[in-house]
């Protein structure tokens, strides 16, 4: 082969190449120019905006709406389902939308109406803009503002010129805010305020649930229902039962009374709860109360509080803090003048205050005769003297003691200044007198018996000590705490000096001093400690008259005596009766 030849067959092999890269560009440029035919396919029928009546139609080709039909008089326009109407119109067939002016009615299926007085419709977007004096009418839910948008494809009407739901009794106003037609669901934002009759929401945002009349408020918000008032930053309301959830730190006020907590469920004049760090405040009465769980009945008044419950009293100048377990609130003749109410607490209680510390198992206090009484193994101090019986009742009068009365295997012990002597007096009961916060007068009742050690007024020293038993001693005091004198009935009494006391004369046979269980401070009333085993208080029965219940032998001979009687009855009026026949 050739030179010629073989650059003759190298060319050939090139042309076909290049010819079958021309035919296939070809190919490829006849389908582009067949696409957009593709694309451009017919518009379904449903798609277009229907001009169904205008008492006048004309064009203005040189005006400011060229391409635009200028239709007046009764004019409406149907698109998928929905029906416009309007005095006039520019319609755009082209762009299959239309501005309508006057009366605009727009009307999709039988829930759902929208009028105003000027309006621009896309049909190939399905969006109605509507302005000025704009009403939404769905179901019974009237939106009004001035300015809105209404997607259709999305089902939302959308406001941002301030607007105004009204939903029954309930009436939502803010700047901007928006509607969902089928879900019934709307958002509120900026100088939210929500009336539910007398009820008012006022918040940043607000959700409303139009079905269940539910708003979730979202920043800070407060919600006023009469005497009481919210503050939430994350809150749910219901306006059909006046209730609400609060989250995130939230707090209810009702006139004087405060509640705060991480989370609070409410219901207006009902059942409320607290959880998470609750503090009830009560200002009028300064008192106040925290724990983790709290729940509250109003129509009843009953109240139930735990986990890490503490009472305040701040109503003196020094303040008392109280904690148990458990405590319980319960109220009588609630709504009447003769309201009163009775607080328990239980168990394990321990309570602490500058000048007077107690613990014991449970307490209770009424408020009909401001009464506080402490039941099993009660133990109340008061500086160097401690107080302990079976039962303490302890008589306030305007938050300041006026009388304590123990009740069973009651002791009365002072430690003296140099902390090993010890005043003691044990009785089956004692009653200490106060005034004005100061005791002027202590009496021991039954079975008294005293170890008392006198001092001299040069040099404090103890002079000896004195033992004297009794049935019935009173003790008076001076307002500085100063004995002045004692009376007493017939009394055994023994002196003994200080070098010449037998070691079993040092104390009482009940003595206690539990200064290891006081409450040291504020804090310390969360630490239980409770009575070494062996040191608890017996329990003494009691002598009680005895049921008079007839032996079974003398039951079974009085039913003899009946019978007997019995019999003797009737033969005797058999006989009387023999008489009077034969007679």
């Amino acid at each position: 082969m050739t030179v010629k030849n073989i650059i003759k067959r190298h060319i050939d092999g090139h042309r076909i190449f290049f010819f079958l890269i021309l035919c296939l560009f070809g190919l490829c440029l006849v389908q582009a120019m067949q696409a957009p035919k593709k694309r451009a396919r017919k518009r379904p029928h449903g798609d277009r905006v229907y001009l169904l009546h205008a008492d006048e139609l004309r064009y203005d080709m040189y005006g400011p709406h060229p391409d635009a039909q200028i239709v007046k008089g009764k004019v409406s326009f149907s698109h998928q389902g929905a029906h416009l109407t309007c005095d006039s119109a520019y319609f755009y067939e082209g762009s299959n939308s239309v501005k309508a002016f006057g009366h605009v009615h727009f009307r999709q299926g039988d829930t759902l109406s929208l009028v105003c007085e000027r309006a621009e419709y896309d049909g190939q977007m399905q969006m109605m803009r509507a302005r000025k004096n704009v009403v939404l009418r769905h179901r019974r839910q009237v939106l009004r503002t001035d300015s809105l948008d209404y997607d259709r494809l999305y089902e939302m009407a959308n406001f941002f010129d301030g607007g105004t739901l009204i939903d029954g009794k309930d009436k939502l106003v803010s700047d901007w805010g928006e509607y969902h037609t089928q879900t019934r669901e709307a958002k509120f934002v900026y100088n939210v305020k929500l009336r539910s009759g007398k009820d008012l929401v006022t918040t940043d945002t607000l959700y409303y649930d139009v079905p269940k009349s539910k708003a979730h408020m979202v920043g800070p918000s407060k919600v006023i229902s009469g005497n009481s008032v919210v503050h939430t930053k994350d809150g749910y309301y219901d306006t059909k039962t006046k209730s609400a959830q609060l989250y995130g730190r939230s707090t209810l006020s009702d006139k004087d009374k405060t509640i705060t907590g991480d989370s609070l469920y409410y219901v207006k004049n009902g059942y409320s709860r607290g959880y998470g760090n609750v503090v009830y405040v009560d200002k009028k009465n300064k008192n106040s109360l925290t724990c983790n769980y709290l729940r509250y009945n109003e129509k009843t008044g009953y109240g139930f509080a735990t986990k890490n419950p503490v009472a305040i009293d701040f109503s003196q100048k020094d303040t008392m803090w109280l904690h148990s377990d458990t405590m319980k609130i319960y109220t009588y003749h609630i709504g009447t003048d003769s309201v009163y109410r009775k607080i328990h607490a239980f168990h394990k209680v321990r309570a602490f205050r500058k000048d007077v510390q107690a613990v014991c198992d449970s307490l209770v206090y009424n408020s009909q005769d401001s009464c506080m009484t402490m039941y099993k193994d009660p133990i109340a101090w008061n500086g160097n003297r401690q107080l302990l019986g079976e039962v303490i009742h302890a008589y306030m009068r305007d938050s300041t003691l006026r009388l304590v009365h123990v009740v069973g295997q009651a002791l009365s012990v002072e430690m003296l200044p140099d902390s090993v002597h010890y005043n003691q007096i044990t009785s089956k009961e004692m009653k200490a007198h106060f005034l004005n916060g100061q005791i002027r007068m202590a009496e021991s009742i039954g079975n008294v018996q005293t170890i008392y050690y006198p001092v001299d007024d040069k040099d404090s020293s103890l002079m000896g000590l004195n033992f004297l038993e009794t049935d019935t001693m009173r003790m008076y005091m001076s307002p500085q705490r100063q004995l002045e004198h004692i009376w007493t009935n017939k009394f055994t009494s023994v002196m003994y000096p200080m070098t010449q006391i037998p070691p079993t004369k040092y104390k009482l046979p009940n003595f206690a001093w539990f200064d290891d269980i006081r409450p040291k401070d504020k804090n310390d009333i969360f630490v239980w400690r409770g009575k070494a085993k062996g040191m608890e208080l017996k329990n003494i029965k009691r002598h009680e008259a005895p049921l008079q219940v007839l032996s079974k032998t003398a039951a079974v001979e009085e039913k003899k005596d009946e019978k007997t009687k019995a019999k003797s009855n009737s033969a005797g009026e058999s006989g009387n009766n023999n008489q009077r026949a034969v007679q």
